[in-house]
């Protein structure tokens, strides 16, 4: 009897042996599974794109499509208003899902890139990203007194978009070249003190506070992450407060919005620089738990200007109360959180640069997402950002997709490595 019992546990033993080294990890809480067919990280052979971050996916297809929604429903009115009167009520909408599909593709072309391409040139997509930001100030478009787009025929592209991602790009790329200089000060901080200086002075006088914001941050993220030697943040941070200082003390509109920042309802403000302000403030009052309805925003009808761009959250908030906010912030908060996971896996791996760069993106994507929910909820002065990958913009949907396709990307060459490490 404990002789049959023996026969027939050994074949049983067998197949679990073979499951697990088909699928490591599985049943032992150990991750999701990762890719099951030969996989090339350095791009020699074909990519075949069997597993990857499906819920990352899915979330951000979520966020794309309610951002499709509330940008139609924020937009549909704006043709009533004498600056948009040619317009048809779904002039906004087509454009957004236009610019979506152009993206969509590019994101696609990039999924299919191997990260090692991106590592080796680095520093021209930033340098490509400066000699844009020169060029938009002698060609670019002024819309509401900032120059900050270049005009492509129908469309117009946005260079601080494009330098968003190429300094993530840059900075991890630095980090790795410069390992061994971290923990010098004066050689490791020259390089990258320089960088953001200028891409800050050119973004300054566009003027993008907002982009010069985020591009410092990631910047400096990517620094920390990397280990460098606490005294640079200290001297980055100090660049980049002297530089706004600088800025402020010679701009009078932007030092206007701080001071109506600090008090909206003054009747000195209230009808001028803190009119978006106030009437975001109505918008998310007007929502209270559940909202009045998708479509019956009342701030949408020319109270508050930019509806479809920068207070897109005030108009969700309006038409799906708390419950609508709650559920964006938490889904921002759960991808910034997952991106970072994939970089960290992707360094555990001593895949450096990949690891860095997706966190820089994760920062990118938190930092502008929590600017422009400050922005619309009144935490934080008003700025120019858009909300990552729901607001209308064309240029900013368009690098956002390309920046979680590079995520996606790093997942599927990390869990192929992960696969032969246990084969």
């Amino acid at each position: 009897m404990n002789a049959a019992m023996a026969r027939m546990k050994n074949p049983l033993q067998a197949a679990w042996q073979a499951i697990k080294r088909r699928w490591p990890g599985r049943g032992e809480g150990s991750g999701p599974l990762p890719v099951r067919d030969h996989f090339d990280v350095g791009g020699a052979r074909p990519v075949r794109l069997l597993a990857f971050d499906q819920t990352l996916v899915a979330v951000v297809g979520v966020l794309l499509l309610l951002g499709v929604v509330m940008v139609y429903s924020a937009s549909v009115a704006l043709p009533d208003s004498p600056k948009f009167a040619s317009y048809e009520p779904h002039h906004f909408l087509l454009r957004h899902v236009l610019a979506l599909s152009i993206a969509l593709v590019a994101a696609l072309v990039t999924l299919q890139i191997p990260i090692a391409f991106w590592e080796k040139y680095a520093p021209w997509v930033f340098v490509a990203a400066l000699l844009l930001l020169v060029a938009v100030l002698f060609f670019g478009k002024v819309v509401n007194f900032s120059r900050r787009w270049i005009p492509l025929g129908g469309m117009n592209f946005q260079p601080s978009e494009l330098a968003k991602l190429a300094i993530a790009m840059y900075a991890a790329n630095y980090m790795v070249r410069r390992m061994d200089t971290r923990d010098s000060f004066f050689r490791a901080v020259t390089p990258m003190v320089v960088a953001v200086a200028v891409a800050g002075a050119l973004l300054l006088q566009q003027p993008d506070v907002g982009a010069f914001l985020i591009i410092a941050t990631i910047a400096m993220g990517i620094l920390f992450l990397g280990g460098v030697n606490a005294r640079m943040f200290f001297l980055i941070a100090a660049v980049m407060l002297a530089t706004l200082a600088l800025f402020l003390a010679f701009d009078d509109l932007r030092r206007e919005r701080i001071l109506a920042y600090l008090d909206p309802w003054n009747p000195a403000y209230a009808q001028g620089k803190a009119y978006q302000l106030t009437h975001s403030l109505i918008a998310l009052g007007r929502g209270e738990w559940f909202g009045q309805g998708l479509g019956a925003s009342v701030e949408k009808l020319h109270y508050l200007p930019e509806a479809h761009t920068d207070f897109l959250l005030a108009v969700i908030g309006e038409e799906l109360g708390f419950v609508g906010v709650a559920s964006v912030i938490l889904m921002f908060f759960w991808l910034t959180r997952r991106i970072f996971v994939i970089g960290r896996q992707a360094i555990a791996l001593d895949r450096v640069y990949a690891g860095l760069m997706v966190q820089g993106v994760g920062i990118w994507m938190g930092a502008q997402a929590f600017v422009n929910m400050g922005v619309n909820l009144g935490v934080l002065p008003t700025k120019g950002l858009t909300l990552p990958l729901m607001s209308f913009g064309g240029s900013a949907i368009l690098m956002n997709l390309i920046a979680i396709a590079m995520v996606v990307r790093v997942d599927v060459e990390t869990r192929a490595l992960m696969r032969r490490g246990v084969s």
